[in-house]
């Protein structure tokens, strides 16, 4: 092992160590890719994602934390099918199948769970005939009759099927983890705050009730996905995809839950934020103007602007507010910072405040209030920066984010 090798291993070590007495949880993951089984990547992870997967938990064992930190990775709930409509029906993906046999019995070998990602808002969305009712936990759905048991709602139906899956293959009881599952809230007319929370608290409730599913009665680890939006995240799937966050960027609730023993959500506090100014278009220009459809496109193209897409917050601005928006977004996500608000002549500052109705017109963050860590040499940062990603990977996998 070389001296390197030997290095991280031990910042490993002695982070968790540190995290230890901290925490009385038993276990902690390590999530090796990220739903590297998509159909839409088709072969790019096959040959790799298996010997990283090994490569980790080797580590792991020399770091002496194979006890305490377990190896999975997490997959999407596209990587098993059913072949007659129902849960009993699961299998594996026939392409991937010997491989997910040969990934699960490693898990299996080592204790580790199996992870999968699973999103009732994906089925909506995909079908334009599916039942609303069904993608939600109220219990109002026909039912689907699947031999003695009836499914009431597509998550039990989903994991189900993996379960199912698990059995036909000689892993019945192998431990699963919801390493995602959550409900956008913009970029599609089924992802609002609305839809968000009743989702969101009906999973929720499930959770506080213990309530598994027909073939687990014991309710699996879940983790919400997300704390808060991520306005740089590709939209190929859709533009709801920037938008899966319980709060916004700065901190600010979008709407309520309940999260057990009488809590609620809490904003962050301490925010503080730019000016309030916001770029618009100028009331003297023109929509007709032939640098406008330029302008908004360069505004859209450095910032995000899936909220004015169809069925968003934002789709009923009329055409000088659509280039308002876009204008803003650009001049927020550029700090405010002077010469932002400039298209050709286009656009003004104004100290109003143009949101309306469900549309916000966002104030950026003040970055320049927080304090400037001193100055160290190149190796400090190196191993600062070190230390920074491993301790905010154990915060996640500890469950503090």
């Amino acid at each position: 092992m070389t001296g390197s090798k030997k290095l991280k291993v031990k910042i490993i070590k002695e982070t968790f160590k540190a995290q230890d007495k901290k925490s009385s949880l038993r276990k902690g993951y390590v999530a090796v890719g990220n739903e590297p089984f998509l159909k839409t990547y088709k072969d790019t992870f096959l040959h790799t994602t298996f010997p990283a997967l090994k490569n980790i938990q080797a580590a792991l064992v020399r770091a002496g934390l194979a006890k305490k930190v377990k190896v999975t990775v997490p997959l999407n709930a596209d990587v098993y099918q059913t072949d007659n409509g129902l849960p009993s029906g699961g299998n594996f993906r026939s392409d991937i199948h010997d491989l997910m046999i040969s990934i699960i019995k490693f898990l299996s070998d080592n204790d580790s769970p199996l992870t999968i990602n699973i999103y009732p808002f994906l089925s909506l969305n995909a079908d334009p005939n599916f039942p609303k009712e069904f993608a939600f936990f109220n219990g109002s759905a026909a039912p689907v009759v699947d031999g003695s048991i009836s499914y009431t709602n597509v998550f039990e139906a989903n994991f189900d099927t993996l379960i199912s899956a698990l059995e036909k293959n000689g892993f019945s009881s192998m431990p699963v983890i919801i390493g995602e599952i959550g409900w956008p809230t913009d970029g599609d007319p089924s992802a609002n705050a609305e839809y968000a929370q009743w989702f969101n608290q009906g999973l929720l409730n499930r959770i506080f009730q213990g309530q598994g599913t027909p073939k687990r009665k014991t309710p699996p680890d879940i983790y919400l996905f997300s704390l808060i939006d991520e306005d740089d995240k590709s939209t190929l799937p859709g533009n709801f995809e920037r938008h899966w966050g319980i709060f916004y960027f700065d901190g600010t609730i979008k709407y309520q839950l309940n999260i057990g023993n009488g809590k609620s959500l809490v904003p962050a506090k301490g925010v503080r934020y730019l000016g309030r100014q916001w770029c618009v278009l100028s009331p003297t220009a023109s929509i007709t103007d032939p640098s406008l459809a330029s302008s908004i496109s360069y505004a859209c193209t450095y910032a995000d602007c899936t909220s004015l897409g169809y069925g968003s917050s934002c789709s009923r601005l009329d055409p000088r507010q659509n280039a308002s928006y876009a204008f803003n977004m650009y001049y927020q996500t550029m700090d405010q910072r002077i010469g932002s608000c400039s298209f050709n002549n286009l656009s003004v500052i104004t100290n109003l405040n143009p949101s309306q109705g469900t549309c916000r017109f966002e104030i950026m963050i003040d970055l320049g209030k927080h304090e400037i860590a001193p100055r160290r040499s190149l190796a400090g940062k190196i191993q600062t920066s070190t230390m920074g990603v491993i301790l905010a990977l154990i915060l996640i996998i500890y469950g503090f984010f």
